[in-house]
């Protein structure tokens, strides 16, 4: 029984390798692509480049429209963090709202707020383009930042929700008991607690919005905001002869603060998501 039971882990790992491999070889083409002619990645099937160099790194930040990408990647965070930042504070505050409180017309308002998760984005673009030009926020990061404001995202609700309901409602009784205000008891007993939910939350507001490259086409018209993924649609388009390494350096830079946020934070990611299906 113990050797099945090891053949059959080692059969797992094996699997799981293999797995691994295939997943993660289009990224480590791409690395290496950095490193080729555009006769070497489109005359070749080698793996590894002839010769290793920086010029592409160096040549590629050099940007396009007379913007550096150093100017792409400050846009693109200046809309991603208040972003992240904006949908945590805000969609916490109606989670704990919903989870913890009865209030008139609750429940036709939360199914209204899981019924707009069936919209897609396709059928709102124009109401929201139409509406937002007349504010006059087009061009600016406003269309991203104000429905972060207003929680306008009932994915992250509907989790926070769940792992709020897992919470026992002692720790709620016990904070009111000692004089909290309901206030009180959110920032000080709820949310500390809430900080697996909060990091699988905002892991994935923050990939979403840096990888979102239909609402910045549409919102933003100005190469001096372009984020990054406008950035590298510009690159392609601008000039005839695509150095496709230069592309491949910019694109492997791009990936790579969404590489060390996953590295860095899988133990909270992985935490958030095995319990926001929790209940109480």
């Amino acid at each position: 029984m113990r050797r099945k039971k090891r053949g059959g882990m080692a059969l797992l790992y094996v699997l799981i390798i293999l797995v691994g491999i295939v997943m993660l070889y289009p990224l480590v083409w791409m690395f290496f692509a950095t490193f080729k002619s555009n006769n070497e990645i489109f005359g070749t099937l080698k793996l590894l480049p002839e010769r290793f160099g920086l010029d592409a790194y160096i040549e590629g930040w050099k940007g396009t429209g007379g913007y550096t990408y150093g100017q792409y990647f400050l846009n693109t965070f200046a809309i991603v963090v208040p972003v992240t930042l904006f949908t945590l504070i805000s969609c916490s505050l109606v989670a704990y709202g919903f989870s913890r409180f009865r209030f008139p017309f609750k429940k036709p308002l939360f199914a209204l707020l899981i019924g707009t998760l069936m919209l897609p984005n396709t059928v709102i673009i124009i109401p929201r383009y139409m509406m937002f030009s007349e504010v006059g926020w087009l061009n600016t990061y406003l269309p991203f930042y104000v429905p972060a404001i207003l929680a306008c995202y009932p994915f992250f609700i509907y989790m926070l929700m769940q792992f709020i309901r897992g919470l026992p409602r002692d720790l709620d009784e016990s904070a009111y008991i000692d004089g909290c205000s309901t206030f009180k008891c959110f920032t000080s007993i709820l949310l500390p607690l809430l900080k697996p939910a909060l990091f699988s939350a905002g892991l994935f507001q923050f990939m979403w919005t840096y990888n979102d490259f239909m609402n910045s086409l549409i919102f933003i018209n100005s190469v001096e905001k372009y984020p990054l993924s406008l950035a590298l649609r510009t690159a392609i388009d601008s000039e005839a002869n695509i150095q496709w390494n230069e592309l491949m350096a910019m694109a492997f830079l791009s990936v790579l603060p969404l590489m060390l946020l996953f590295f860095f934070g899988q133990k909270y990611f992985v935490e958030g998501i095995a319990t926001s299906g929790m209940k109480g």
